[in-house]
């Protein structure tokens, strides 16, 4: 694991492999760049002019020198332009800081030392900077490769950075970067789960997973058996499982401030450990990497683990309904009808619908036991909202103002993306059964496969307020972005920790 320290000695007293910086573009060189002409007997400055390098976003130059006849490297990355406002974005030094940790990667180096740029460049403060370094760093360093035997293809690991600011920015930048920490390794938590073969991550191995957090974080910790889920009515938890031998149930994460008359806010996550689309078989090439299909549930896990560390003024309910979606002589057919936690019925025309039979129950149960003063759930929900937003905006719904503002301002602090669609009532009559309350799938003549899928939800959440993030699209493989890799990316989780922060 990458070690992150901060000091605030100049970067030439540093003893590390590579010497780093970030530039915006049109910016005049760095005083602290200058001062390796001395260091090294080489003026940067005119090794930049030769070479063109202008700061454009993840312009990359790197230069070997020598030292004490030992060979260090010189590596700048460009931020990008300013904007109007003659700042840059905080996406865009995120996406430097993560492409720039993946250069000293690939030069083999062990360690590196940083600069950091002025906070005010951004608009933010120091600590969110620092808390911001720390979590792109290490979403970077974060790499799946425990199955790879062969030494030569596992990821060369960089074993510390080292962040050189002004003594007065020393104090906040570190607070900043401990609770970066904090988050950075919720998310890679999540992303390891998720990217663990389905037969190495169950329902009920999930399910200890959130109680070994519990006891080490002091949450309060539930997990309902099958027994449990079918006495307490719970038909679309107990249906989808139904294939399977191995055992649904539903985890509860409890973490309770300390002040006073707090509210309380929910997060549900949807946790099909693997998907194959019951009797309504999927083909074969989409059952791939429907072992992501638990994302929702292991972001709602994780967060509750850093929220417990990072304690904000405000309850927080995390429940995940867990199961695994196969096809068997037990499984749920198409035709069946089920009944809810709450009593309502749904027909099942599609048992590749499953996710929000799961969710249906789980969303019923938090509103009705814990009445929470909002709610948002979590979901790789449809592969509609994929090809609506593609992979980098999570699909966001809710007929609550207030709350879209809110989950709004908190995908821009973070860059974990969101874009609203409009859950009107105008969709609602798509999800009506003639034989049941509802249909777990939209009748095709609305088409709109995503908020129809989230009109079903909001059936469940009674008046609570309430949204639906579809992460369909985000979870998984998403491209050209320098802090991920192929494979999963807890998305939601840097989200969902914000919200709960600054609620």
């Amino acid at each position: 694991m990458l070690k992150i320290q901060v000091t605030d000695k100049k970067i030439t007293d540093q003893k590390t492999s590579c010497y780093a910086f970030l530039i915006s573009e049109g910016a005049a060189t760095p005083s602290d760049l200058k001062a390796f002409q001395k260091l090294f007997g080489i003026d940067i400055g005119q090794y930049l002019l030769k070479h063109e390098f202008t700061g454009k976003l993840l312009e990359t130059f790197s230069l070997p020198v020598f030292l004490k006849n030992k060979m260090h490297h010189v590596i700048i990355v460009g931020l990008g332009k300013p904007g109007k406002d003659k700042k840059i974005d905080i996406e865009q030094y995120r996406r430097a800081v993560a492409h720039l940790y993946k250069q000293v990667a690939a030069h083999k180096a062990a360690s590196f030392a940083l600069t950091v740029p002025s906070a005010r460049l951004f608009g933010v403060d120091v600590q969110d900077l620092g808390q911001q370094t720390a979590i792109a760093t290490e979403m970077a360093a974060y790499h799946f490769d425990e199955y790879i035997t062969a030494k030569d293809r596992k990821a060369y690991v960089v074993k510390d950075l080292t962040l050189c600011v002004s003594s007065k920015e020393k104090t906040a930048l570190q607070r900043g970067v401990k609770d970066g920490d904090i988050i950075a390794q919720a998310v890679n938590k999540a992303r390891r789960w998720i990217n663990l073969p389905p037969v190495k991550l169950t329902p009920v191995e999930l399910a200890d997973k959130a109680r070994a957090i519990a006891k080490k974080t002091g949450l309060k910790f539930t997990a309902l058996n099958e027994k449990q889920i079918i006495a307490k009515g719970m038909g679309g938890l107990a249906a989808v499982g139904a294939g399977s031998d191995q055992e649904s149930t539903m985890v509860i994460l409890e973490y309770h401030t300390k002040k006073k008359n707090a509210p309380t806010i929910a997060f549900v996550g949807k946790g099909i450990t693997f998907d194959s689309g019951g009797l309504s078989l999927k083909p074969a090439k989409s059952m791939e990497t429907m072992k992501e299909d638990m994302s929702g549930a292991a972001a709602v896990i994780t967060t509750m683990e850093a929220l417990a560390q990072l304690k904000p003024d405000v309850n927080v309910i995390g429940v995940a309904p867990l199961a695994e979606n196969l096809p068997s002589g037990k499984a749920t057919k198409p035709g069946d009808i089920i009944t809810f936690y709450n009593g309502k019925t749904a027909e099942v025309k599609n048992t590749d619908a499953e996710g929000r039979l799961i969710l249906a129950d789980a969303l019923s149960y938090t509103a009705k036991q814990f009445k929470p003063d909002a709610m948002i759930d979590i979901a790789t929900l449809t592969g509609a909202c994929a090809y609506a937003l593609g992979p980098f905006f999570t699909g966001l719904m809710s007929q609550d103002d207030e709350l879209v503002s809110e989950l709004e301002d908190a995908a821009e602090r973070t860059g974990d993306r969101v874009w609203r669609l409009p859950l009107h009532d105008d969709y609602k009559l798509a999800v009506k059964s003639n034989v049941a309350d509802l249909c777990n799938i939209g009748s095709p003549k609305y088409m709109a496969g995503t908020i129809t899928a989230a009109h079903f939800l909001k059936a469940f959440v009674g008046d609570t307020p309430w949204a639906h993030l579809d992460i369909a699209g985000t979870a998984f493989d998403v491209p050209d972005m320098p802090y991920f890799r192929t494979g999963a990316t807890g998305t939601g989780v840097r989200l969902l920790i914000d919200l709960a922060m600054n609620w």
